[in-house]
Formats: C-alpha cells, structure tokens, sequence
C-alpha cells in the first residue's frame, strides 16, 4: 500500500479517474504499463507516497470521455457551470487540510508553503468567477445598420489537456483548470510524475464535487503519457506549466496544428536590481525569501541580483549573513522550517553541478551551497559572486542557489537584468518613485515588482513571462482569455438584402 494511501491522504490504491471512474494502476489488467511511476517523500527517500503503473490507452480513453461530455458541458450553460465550480470550491475548502499534508509528503514543502498553496486552490474559483475576470469572456453587440447587428460571443476551445508541474502540484494546474471548466471545456490533467499522489487526489476530490463524468480526468505518467497527450489528435488545447526545454517540445510537436491553443508558463532567470537609495533590510530580507523559498523551486525565484556598486559591499554579506541562518528541515517538522529538501536526488546533483561549472567559469564562492548529512535531499543556500551577467552564460537553476553582480549605475543593472533568454519578473529596489518608474518600463519581464521580490504573485493580476519563460498566454485573473475563442456574427433581420451593383434582378 502507498504511502499516501495507508495515511488516508487518498481514498484509494494508485488510479486514474476517467469517466467518473477511478481505474486502479497497481496491475496492468486494462492495458500494458508503459511507465512504472514512483514518487517519494524528498525528506525521507526511503518512503514511497505512490507507486502506480501507468498505461498509455488510459490517454485515448480520457481524451474520448472528456470530447463525449464537452458538448453537454457547453450546453448546460454558464450559470449551471458556476453552480459546478461552487461545488468545486466547497470540496476544496473541505479538503484543504488533507491536500496540503499531501503536498508536503510528496514534495518536501513546508508545511506552511502547503497550506497556503491548499488554500489558493478555492480562491481562484472566487477569482475567475469575479467580474474582473469572467467578463473579460463578456459577450457584446451593436448596431451595423437600423437591421443589422454585430455580437461577438465567446465559445469554449473543447478538450484540454492540462500538464501540471511537481512544484506547486495543485495550485498552478487548478489555475488552468478553473477557467477552462468556466469557459465550458472539458480536461484531461496529467500531474507531474513527481506528484501523482496530488494528482489523485484532485480527482478524488473532483468526484466529490459531483462534475458530470468526462468533465474533469486525471492520467499519471511521465514522458511518455506527456507526449501522447500533447500530440493527441483530438485535443483541442494544451496548458502547460514547467521547464523551457519541455514547452519547446510541445511547441515543436503542434506545429502543424496552428489552431491549438498552447498556453505556456516555463521557468525564470528572474533579476532583482537594488538600487544605491534601497533600503538595505528590505531588500535583503525580500531578496533572500525570493532567493530560496520552497528550496529555490519556484519559476518566480530570484537567481540573480544586481547591487549598486555603491552599496555592494554592505549588501552582499549582509545577504549571505542572512541565507545562511535559514532553518532546513523536512517539511512538516514540529520547528518553524524556512525551507525543505529539493525535489530529487537529480535535482540536488544539478544545483552542486552548477556551482561547480560557475567556479570553474569565474565566480566567487560567497556561501556554499552544500549538500547535507542527512536522509532527504536537503541542499544549504548557496551564493556566488559573478563579474557580470552575460546572455552567454544564461542558465535557470532550479535550486536554492543565487549569482550576484555588481552594477555601475542604473542603466548598467538594466542592461544586464536583461541580459536572459528568460523574462518572467524581476524585482527593483528603490525609495524612489522616480526611479522605479525610469527603471520599469525598460525590464523585459511580464511582472515587474517595485520593493517586493521575484517570488509569489496575486492571481487577481495576469501572471506570464517573455521569451523562454511564456508565450504571451498570461495566467492568473487573464487565464480566461485563452480558455474561450471569440467569435464574430453579422445578424440581419431584415429580408430587405441591397441589390448590388453589377447583380441582375430575379
């Protein structure tokens, strides 16, 4: 029995819900496993959450379920929709408690991080159902002539395939989820195969919401159920949250199917500038939070830093003081925890990897990241001081590790603050206004914060990066807009038709 399981976290063995069914993945009697799917808990490797044979005709069946139950989802109408998504709510809000342990077992999060992302998950139905964001899919009229009108309507897309990352298992697929059950389509969800527990459970929780079957699917797998879902013939849209090199394939994949709607949030080389008049504790405290909340896994998390070189020497081992008193532990620790293990053995490898390749390319070693003495795959904050930052050398690591550069004046942290192939936020600090209005305007980013850091966002705002990090498809409150297509009409009610010229009579 799974870990997530025998806690009671989940009602049942390793499954996929399709149809309103839940169809067991601990034997491959409906179908050959293509993917054996194991997630453990990142603190105590040895503890398996879930283990689940995935099965490649399990996308064919879904993706059929949710095409038979799209025109009636459509049809039922919007305000039977909200009723729907109400209940979604209410299930969410119930479950809370239980989705945010499970978070923190399959992911190593804190358990503060994990309740916060449980609780997010209701919000965003309250989010999408707001004027501010439901009207932005707000039919129109008007009159062409004394007889004729023009409306624009909003239509649903159909079938969407939703591929959820392991960093915020629940909150961010369910961003794509709500708004597109809003819109009148219908989903298919494959969670990360790093969170698949999570995953079940938002199926679990889906059945008791009571959506009619085929609306709402859950299918786990790895890369392999990835592709057959992304290339599927009978989707009508792919929302996809994780890394660059993943949304390029997608991309890549769908190019002969331009009328796909392909909503891409990746990751970040997210800059924080700190200005000569910042205020120094603000900064620092707001630049390490970003640094290394949730163990530097987050697409917002601050990776580089450009200091004034008036104020770099005040700035930068104060930052480093800081960092290194961060508590570490495994996420549901009886003691106040800033930070847990990273995700995998893997991931760990890759940030050490990285520092060791930025070493022997010229940085300084300000704080080590090192691996620690214990079970989980636990990683200390590391920072390193770079010459400068160049788009050569542009690289997202995933972990808790931060490059600081010294700039010579505001234009100077500009030019490097763009020197990425990401544009996902970026942070200034300033006591002016002045100058964060000079500065904003000229940082390639879709969200830019004044005096706030790089991590967390309001989902009341549209939330989307530039270059690798999006595709102009902005989430949060404007995740509506690619869940519904606008369609024009031209409406006559006369029968009065103008003769034109050059036309015979009958």
């Amino acid at each position: 029995m799974s870990e997530g399981h025998r806690r009671g976290l989940l009602d049942h063995p390793p499954s996929d819900f399709i149809r309103g069914e839940f169809r067991s993945l601990t034997s491959t009697a409906d179908g050959a496993a293509v993917e054996q799917i194991v997630s453990c808990d990142p603190a105590h490797p040895c503890t398996e959450v879930w283990r689940g044979a995935a099965v490649l005709a399990h996308i064919d069946h879904a993706v059929q379920a949710a095409r038979e139950a799209a025109r009636g989802w459509n049809a039922t109408g919007e305000e039977n929709r909200r009723k729907s998504l109400h209940s979604w709510r209410a299930a969410l809000i119930a479950n809370e408690d239980r989705l945010a342990r499970l978070i923190t077992l399959e992911t190593g999060k804190t358990l503060a991080e994990s309740r916060l992302e449980a609780k997010a998950l209701a919000e965003k139905v309250s989010i999408t159902l707001d004027p501010v964001s439901a009207d932005r899919v707000r039919g129109f009229d008007f009159q062409v002539t004394p007889t004729r009108q023009g409306v624009c309507a909003f239509r649903p897309h159909g079938v969407m395939a939703v591929l959820g990352p392991f960093n915020f298992p629940a909150h961010l697929p369910n961003g794509h989820i709500v708004p597109a059950l809003y819109a009148g389509n219908t989903i298919v969800f494959k969670p990360s195969e790093r969170a698949p527990a999570v995953g079940q459970l938002l199926g679990e929780i889906a059945a008791s919401a009571g959506f009619p079957p085929g609306v709402f699917n859950v299918v786990a797998g790895g890369a392999r159920v990835a592709q057959r879902l992304s290339e599927h013939g009978d989707i009508d849209g792919i929302l996809f949250t994780g890394s660059w090199s993943v949304g390029r394939r997608i991309v890549a994949a769908n190019l002969d199917r331009p009328g796909r709607v392909i909503a891409l949030e990746m990751g970040g080389s997210n800059a924080a500038l700190v200005c000569r008049d910042a205020n120094l504790k603000q900064a620092v405290i707001e630049c390490v939070r970003s640094a290394f909340a949730t163990a530097g896994q987050r697409c917002t998390c601050t990776r580089r830093i450009l200091v004034d070189a008036s104020i770099a020497d005040a700035f930068i081992p104060l930052f480093a003081r800081v960092a290194s008193t961060l508590v570490i532990g495994a996420g549901d620790s009886a003691e106040p925890v800033f930070m847990g293990p990273v995700i995998s053995s893997a991931a760990r490898d890759a940030v050490m990897a990285f520092q060791s390749r930025r070493v022997r390319e010229g940085a300084a070693i300000i704080l080590p990241a090192t691996t620690l003495d214990r079970a989980g795959w636990f990683v200390s904050p590391g920072v390193l001081q770079v010459q400068r930052f160049d788009i050569a050398t542009d690289e997202e690591c995933f972990g808790p590790i931060v490059q600081i550069a010294v700039a010579s004046d505001d234009d100077d942290a500009i030019e490097q603050a763009n020197a990425s192939h990401f544009g996902l936020v970026a942070a200034v600090f300033t006591a002016s206004e002045e100058r964060w209005q000079r500065i904003a305007p000229h940082i390639r980013a879709g969200c830019i914060n004044w005096n706030v850091g790089t991590a967390g966002a309001s989902s009341r705002l549209p939330f989307g990066g530039l270059g690798h990090s999006g595709n102009h498809r902005p989430a949060g409150a404007f995740s509506v807009d690619y869940c519904a297509a606008p369609i024009a009409h031209l409406q006559e009610r006369s029968d009065a038709a103008a003769l034109p010229q050059g036309m015979r009579p009958f």
